[in-house]
């Protein structure tokens, strides 16, 4: 992993020539798909255009993306992942319900 995702922990500045910076993470593992609790809505964004949302999954970037990818190719759509959430263009909840159970994910539908 990249130290641009990650954080010096603890000690600012030393005058010991020895020292070794010790690294954090903000990652953190991502969790099997029959224990993630994911949730999935329907939002808009800018210009009125209908966007669905998944919120709720635990896990490396990385690891969201590649969901995201299988999640668009399969629904023929563009999206994103911002801020902890997948986001895929247009209104595609119960197919995308009916993909992330295939796959053992624990998801369902909120929101309005």
């Amino acid at each position: 992993m990249s130290r641009k995702n990650q954080k010096k922990k603890g000690i600012v500045f030393s005058t010991d020539p020895d020292y070794q910076y010790s690294y954090e993470s903000d990652e953190v593992e991502t969790l099997p798909p029959n224990e993630q609790n994911l949730r999935i809505w329907l939002d808009r964004k800018g210009g009125n255009k209908v966007v669905t949302v998944i919120r709720g999954f635990v896990g490396t970037n990385a690891d969201m993306k590649n969901l995201n990818k299988r999640l668009k190719s399969s629904c023929g759509s563009g999206g994103t992942v911002k801020k902890g959430e997948i986001i895929v263009q247009g209104d595609f909840r119960d197919k995308i319900l009916d993909i992330l159970l295939m796959l053992g994910y624990s998801a369902k539908k909120s929101g309005g």
